[in-house]
């Protein structure tokens, strides 16, 4: 059977930490920021952990299980 390919896609947005959690930039920083509040601009910023519903889907793409 050939080797698994990690999705060039995910490696580009996501990262493991180190207990093995996937790791990710949050959404809606990238235009119309004029129209957010400051409050909603500052809590978007740094990154968050991916939805544990969603963390088997992200690891499989990332070839990490």
């Amino acid at each position: 059977m050939p080797k698994m390919k990690t999705h060039s896609g995910a490696k580009k947005r996501m990262s493991l930490t180190g207990s093995g959690k996937v790791k990710r930039f949050q959404a809606n920083t990238s235009h119309l920021m004029r129209n957010k509040s400051k409050k909603a601009k500052l809590n978007h910023r740094g990154s968050t952990t991916v939805n544990p519903v969603e963390q088997d889907r992200m690891l499989r793409l990332l070839c990490a299980k």
